[in-house]
């Protein structure tokens, strides 16, 4: 028998996550989640005491390749979503969604968001952008339109093992980390902030942002997953 979705999470086909209900809210919940997310990516690089570690893999990339970084952000996820195979992860609108507008938002939001002046500023700008990113993955993977590439892999990894978001979200930060800095990304206070910080608050926030679907649908779907 399988492990059950976390935290009321369910494992829907493209389709169904189209009929599960509450389709305006859902969408909406979705698109306001992927432009926090832009905003606090341009926080946390803006405040320049240490990226996320996915931003320091981003950001090691773009040292090698004369890409923007939406862009590397944009390849980077379409390699992501080859590891979903094995995890039998569903797609969807949500996962279309977060490969094409991320990146395109956190370049918007690092070009409008000025570098702030002082250090107690720019730990502001971190905390606040891990805090948003933790707010922003619950809105727009608590929709249950299908995760983004790195946070199907995510709650993919937690699905199939039983393990804890909070767990999963850790193991993933350290190791994309350590591949950063091999790449030439530079790290610093913020960074280890992040890793061991969103994956706790993620939690904390997707059991208060999970949209609970039609129960019909929610059953069949529990019932197939396991």
């Amino acid at each position: 028998m399988k492990p059950a979705s976390p935290i009321g999470l369910a494992n829907l086909g493209p389709l169904a996550q189209l009929k599960a209900g509450r389709l305006p809210e859902r969408v909406l919940r979705l698109l306001v989640g992927l432009w926090l997310y832009g905003l606090a990516i341009a926080l946390m690089i803006e405040g320049a005491v240490g990226a996320s570690p996915w931003d320091v893999f981003h950001l090691g990339v773009s040292r090698h390749l004369p890409l923007s970084f939406g862009t590397v952000m944009i390849l980077a996820a379409v390699g992501v979503l080859l590891a979903w195979i094995p995890l039998r992860q569903m797609p969807g609108l949500g996962t279309l969604a977060n490969t094409l507008l991320l990146g395109p938002f956190a370049d918007l939001n690092l070009a409008w968001l000025a570098t702030p002046e002082g250090l107690p500023l720019r730990c502001a700008y971190l905390l606040a952008g891990v805090v948003l990113c933790a707010v922003a993955t619950a809105l727009y993977i608590g929709a249950q339109l299908g995760p983004g590439p790195r946070d199907g892999l995510m709650t993919g990894l937690a699905r199939r093992t039983g393990w804890s978001i909070r767990r999963i979200r850790t193991l993933i930060e350290v190791t994309v980390l350590v591949i950063g800095v091999l790449l030439g990304g530079v790290v610093g206070v913020g960074t280890l902030v992040f890793a061991f910080g969103v994956g706790p608050l993620t939690q904390f926030f997707l059991r208060h942002l999970v949209v609970r679907l039609d129960a019909p649908v929610a059953v069949a779907v529990e019932g197939e997953t396991r």
